[in-house]
């Protein structure tokens, strides 16, 4: 025994002298997010199929994404990390701030060894955040700054199941003055020069707890002033309207001014919603952004030519190819400038026997990364070309929520087109799989209809999904879809679309 005892001892006195790793555990799993790392793995990577992002253009220096409970903004923060995953850095610098906790005119550095969710282990860049803590007296290992910190916390995870192999390096503005946002981008810049495959990611949320159009309508403002790539102008503005564009203007601002000093020269805006859209309360929503900070390529020219992608496939069947999906978008776009330039139907005509057939369709216009326009027809009533050609004028001059589109829009939408399989009536709700179905709901004269990508893009649950399917679409009873008092029909869409703007 005595034996043992000193063995233990010796053992412990060589760690005390290699020194002990330390490692930050999770104060927010459980609560922002969830404490399951299966659920939470399973959640990310549904968040992650479900976002797509084309290819930016030139190299991603930094990005910007929001930091909600993952339920709220996990989606919208998806399509940020899908270019992250898409780069695979070696090593990711993540930039939040403090709500609560105030150390003026201090960054603090975070300087455990690792930080633990419940995807394990998120392993620090000793190297790197060493040559941050020698630059300044300024930056400082303060460790209450990291508690409960949602700015930084709810990052992680998406940095783990995006490049689970990246070293990370964790920075905290405690103090969102100018001078301390300008000194920490100053370090950002000449401390990452020479770094290769690294991303920087700055956290931050946008407008908090306005009614549903005005935070709409102010975050548009935002992400006009964003698209400017002037951090100053954002950060004085934000300051002038009691910082309540966006929580992390200094976040955004270190970032944004760091990744034009390392050779970013534009902003490429990548998904745009509130509150309101994800979780369904619109009297006080909090808006959410994902945007990148992109070094153009050479070859790039400053007009680009728009080319389709595919955005989300709905049903797991390919009905269209990359030409056919490249014409419907080229249909759409020529149409709704001939009818808003000269105020005529443009004449259009295939020898595409595919497209030639009938085939319900939607075609959604989207503006700054918000609905801009969205009509269609469920039933198949025309060609497949026509009907994308007259939905895509509806679109842009009759849907009623919108005022009709001005010509100065053209250029500043882009369109996504939703091919529709022919519908299926169902008699057991069990069968609707979301994000797979779209779904139509018939009682008497009410009708009401979800496309497949409004549950991916809301992150409902099946009974949000059809409650509000038969409260604000149908305006039928909630329960009616449960108690067999309207009928339902279920369908499956491939969508697909332009470079969003």
């Amino acid at each position: 025994m005595l034996k043992k005892i000193i063995i233990g001892t010796v053992i412990l006195v060589i760690m005390s002298g290699q020194g002990i790793a330390e490692a930050k555990r999770s104060d927010l799993a459980g609560s922002w997010y969830s404490s399951s790392e299966e659920d939470l793995r399973r959640e990310i990577n549904n968040y992650l199929e479900m976002s797509y992002v084309d290819s930016p253009g030139g190299e991603v220096i930094g990005v910007l994404a929001p930091h909600a409970g993952i339920r709220f903004s996990g989606i919208i923060s998806a399509y940020a990390y899908k270019l992250i995953q898409k780069k695979n850095p070696r090593t990711v610098v993540l930039v939040g701030f403090t709500h609560r906790k105030h150390y003026p005119g201090k960054v603090s550095v975070f300087t455990d060894d690792s930080f633990v969710t419940p995807l394990g282990e998120a392993i620090i860049d000793r190297r790197l955040t060493d040559r941050f803590l020698k630059y300044s007296p300024e930056l400082e290992g303060i460790s209450d700054a990291f508690s409960s910190e949602n700015s930084i916390e709810l990052q992680i995870p998406f940095i783990q199941v995006a490049a689970p192999d990246a070293k990370l390096v964790i920075l905290a503005i405690t103090d969102q003055t100018l001078e301390n946002c300008r000194f920490l981008a100053d370090i950002l810049a000449a401390t990452l020069r020479d770094e290769k495959e690294c991303v920087i990611i700055a956290s931050s949320d946008m407008s908090h707890y306005l009614p549903y159009e005005e935070a709409n309508e102010k975050d548009s403002r935002t992400i006009e002033l964003m698209k400017k790539m002037d951090p100053e102008e954002l950060y004085k503005t934000s300051r002038r309207n009691n910082h309540d564009l966006c929580c992390g203007y200094g976040a955004i601002y270190a970032v944004m001014s760091a990744s034009k000093k390392l050779g970013a020269d534009t902003v490429k805006i990548l998904k745009y919603a509130n509150s309101g859209n994800t979780s369904g309360t619109r009297d006080s929503v909090v808006g959410y952004l994902s945007a990148a900070f992109i070094r153009s390529s050479k070859e790039v020219s400053v007009v680009k030519e728009r080319s389709p992608v595919k955005e989300t496939l709905m049903g797991g069947k390919n009905m269209l190819d990359a030409d056919q999906k490249k014409e419907l978008l080229r249909i759409a776009r020529d149409t709704i400038r001939q009818k808003l330039e000269n105020g005529t139907r443009l004449e259009v005509a295939t020898e595409d026997e595919y497209l030639q057939k009938e085939m319900g369709v939607f075609v959604t216009l989207h503006k700054n990364g918000r609905l801009r326009g969205c009509m269609g027809s469920m039933v198949a009533r025309e060609p497949l070309y026509l009907a994308v050609r007259n939905m895509a004028i509806a679109s842009a001059t009759q849907d009623y929520r919108f005022p009709t589109m001005s010509k100065e829009e053209i250029d500043e939408i882009d369109i996504e087109i939703s091919a529709l399989t022919p519908m299926r009536k169902i008699s057991d709700p069990a069968e609707i799989e979301l994000g797979k179905h779209g779904v139509m709901v018939i009682q008497g004269e009410n009708t009401g209809v979800y496309l497949p990508q409004v549950a991916t893009e809301t992150g409902w649950t099946k009974e949000e999904f059809m409650d509000s399917l038969c409260t604000q679409k149908a305006r039928i009873p909630h329960d009616a879809w449960k108690t067999g008092q309207c009928d339902i029909f279920v369908f499956t869409a491939e969508v697909f679309g332009e470079e969003s703007k």
